[in-house]
């Protein structure tokens, strides 16, 4: 059994990571109050009697259609990630969750892999600090960076992450909308936290991963999975024409260094994520789901 540091554990990654591996390993997952990884004084205090045998480092500061940028996005990400590198001899090793977006949104391009990184420097705030964080961990032998595309499951923020909010919408007799349809590389956090697991538990040879399925999907097919599962028959509204980026990544690494994987299907996963939010109707505002739409 390895003893865990989870940070971000209020978070949707960091949540899920908490809940599953607490049943395999000795997980500590603190809240911001009992670790606030953009004060300095708030770390050391925290490492000074605490040893750990791997962090899983899920904390982020993002933006999203609904929150817009934080002015201080890039400066609170890096700070948490150099807070805690800071302690590296307070731990064994750290799981970096890195993002797609280090690849520069501009230029991306179906199916990357992970010697992509580094042609292009992002110009947004989230993508640099993912960017920043992967190149110096390159550095350290005991940073890996799991680089994660689409991740969806419960917990996340049902106003805006696509899946859950076409769940959400059908479940409230709306019509699932998007935005533009798009091919996009969607991970099951159920299966995240199984591929986690196996990382903690046999360390890989490589310092990066990109984290995903390697088989990307169109929206417009995940809301007529939705529709599926549901059992109705919801109205689909694309409001703008043509295609948007394709969004994936080559997960060949990845599934050398598990020896191999099974990922569950889409329409099993969906499912799963459908009646976990029918269970939750009363919790779900409808007003909140048309925000944007």
């Amino acid at each position: 059994m390895t003893t865990l540091l989870i940070t971000g554990a209020s978070g949707f990654i960091g949540r899920n990571l908490a809940e599953q591996l607490a049943c395999h390993h000795e997980v500590t997952a603190p809240s911001r109050a009992e670790l606030d990884l953009c004060d300095e004084e708030s770390v050391q205090q925290f490492f000074e009697s605490r040893r750990f045998g791997v962090v899983l480092h899920a904390a982020t500061v993002r933006s999203n259609r609904l929150l817009g940028e934080s002015p201080n996005l890039l400066a609170d990400n890096l700070r948490m990630f150099f807070n805690l590198v800071r302690h590296r001899g307070s731990f064994g090793r750290l799981l970096h969750f890195g993002s797609g977006a280090d690849f520069d949104r501009r230029h991306w391009r179906p199916r990357m892999k992970e010697d992509y990184f580094g042609a292009h420097t992002p110009a947004d705030g989230y993508g640099l600090a993912k960017y920043v964080c992967a190149k110096y961990g390159e550095e350290l032998e005991i940073v890996t960076n799991l680089r994660l595309f689409g991740v969806f499951g419960k917990y996340e923020d049902w106003r805006v992450r696509f899946i859950s909010n076409a769940c959400c919408r059908v479940i409230h007799g709306l019509p699932i909308v998007l935005r533009r349809d798009v091919l996009f590389d969607y991970l099951y956090v159920d299966d995240l936290a199984a591929i986690v697991r196996q990382l903690i538990e046999h360390q890989p040879p490589e310092r990066a991963y990109n984290v995903c399925t390697g088989a990307p999907v169109l929206l417009s097919t995940l809301a007529k999975i939705v529709a599926e599962v549901s059992g109705r028959n919801p109205d689909m509204i694309v409001r703008e024409p043509g295609m948007g980026t394709e969004y994936s990544g080559d997960n060949s690494r990845l599934l050398t260094a598990l020896g191999g994987f099974r990922f569950t299907e889409l329409r099993e996963s969906i499912g799963r994520l459908y009646e976990w939010y029918e269970a939750r109707k009363q919790e779900i505002d409808p007003a909140e789901l048309r925000f944007d739409g």
